[in-house]
């Protein structure tokens, strides 16, 4: 996972950048989703077949070359065809539809890994493949708003900027609130991954649970995050997208602070509970955010990338600095440690709120 999280960072913000540029009848994304998937698809299926530990490694690493290579550019498809002011709920549909892939996740592991191993990697890629059919034969984002936006501004305005140029625009930008979202989001990531990640051990060590159980913990939250995913899109139509997200933090970092106070499991349960309800007010409106920053329809797979790049470096670092908090608080102060995290993305946004209101900017 850390060298998924590594390969990201470097290969998703160039190809996203290429997916940008790219004219074809198929539009811009659609070709390279229709290459990526069916060969994600392929060497999934092969991975258990790998009889040596090197052969291991090598299709992994091939598989998530791929699997990072068009990540931001399915993610972009939304953007490019839902309005400014709707993005928030058609990103909060696609986050529940992310959650409920763990509900399939968990089924396939149930039925087919303990007698059937092999299947068990052969069905996913089999529902990969005819989510590629349906998605290669009904979509064409030659259609699409942001893709006619852009063959318009690739007759009228300046040819377009290369990626080390889009990102010492977004570092020599006086306004900083392109940067300070991606770091919000880069800081949130690490509180929101450390909550997961060392959850286990948290609850071994604090509430004297065995592994099998501390691990079951987390379910209720998952499904509270799902429920809140909608109404926080609503939300941030209605008072804002950047105070709805400096609310979801404030929820998520005060719950984790109060679960410290009682630390039993029924508690905790129920912390992690509102945490997550919270966090959907940042999850689900950050990325919106940034892609309503973007200065051009030519360049919103960048800042999607930007976005994803981000979010996976917050996963990356984030667990060991909070590791490293744990080791001179204790596990006991675990959650409060997140929280402290949390607080600085909040300071983060709240400047990137007084940024707009300086600028008059609607985010």
């Amino acid at each position: 996972m850390g060298m998924d999280n590594l390969l990201g960072i470097f290969v998703q913000p160039w190809i996203a950048h290429r997916s940008d540029n790219t004219r074809t009848r198929w539009g811009r994304r659609i070709p390279y989703l229709a290459v990526g998937m069916p060969l994600a698809a392929v060497l999934f299926t092969l991975i258990p077949l790998a009889t040596a530990l090197p052969a291991l490694i090598a299709l992994i690493f091939v598989y998530s070359l791929v699997g990072n290579s068009f990540k931001p550019i399915a993610q972009a498809l939304l953007p490019d065809f839902i309005e400014p002011e709707r993005r928030g709920r058609a990103n909060a549909v696609v986050k529940i539809a992310s959650g409920l892939t763990v509900v399939v996740s968990a089924l396939i592991s149930a039925l087919l890994v303990d007698d059937h191993p092999k299947l068990a990697f052969t069905v996913p890629a089999l529902l990969m493949l005819v989510c590629t059919a349906v998605l290669v034969s009904r979509v064409r984002d030659n259609t699409s708003r942001a893709y006619r936006l852009a063959l318009t501004e690739d007759t009228t305005s300046e040819p377009p900027q290369r990626l080390r140029e889009l990102a010492l625009d977004i570092l020599r930008d006086r306004d900083r609130s392109r940067l300070l979202v991606v770091t919000a989001v880069l800081l949130f990531a690490s509180a929101w991954f450390s909550s997961r990640s060392l959850f286990t051990p948290y609850g071994m060590e604090t509430l004297g649970l065995s592994r099998g159980a501390a691990g079951s913990l987390t379910f209720p939250s998952g499904i509270a995050f799902l429920v809140a995913a909608y109404p926080a899109a609503l939300l941030a139509e209605r008072i804002g997208r950047i105070r709805t997200m400096t609310i979801g933090m404030t929820v998520f970092g005060t719950a984790l602070a109060l679960g410290t106070l009682v630390p039993t499991p029924t508690v905790t349960v129920v912390s992690f509970c509102v945490a997550a309800a919270g966090a959907s007010g940042f999850l689900i409106n950050a990325a919106v955010v940034l892609w309503n920053l973007a200065p051009s329809a030519r360049v919103i797979g960048v800042y999607t990338g930007l976005y994803t790049v981000s979010w996976a470096a917050g996963g990356f670092v984030g667990p060991g600095v909070v590791g490293a908090m744990v080791d001179i608080t204790g596990w006991r102060y675990m959650l409060l440690d997140i929280a402290v995290i949390t607080a600085l993305a909040t300071a983060v946004i709240l400047r990137v709120a007084v940024l707009s209101r300086r600028n008059a900017a609607s985010l």
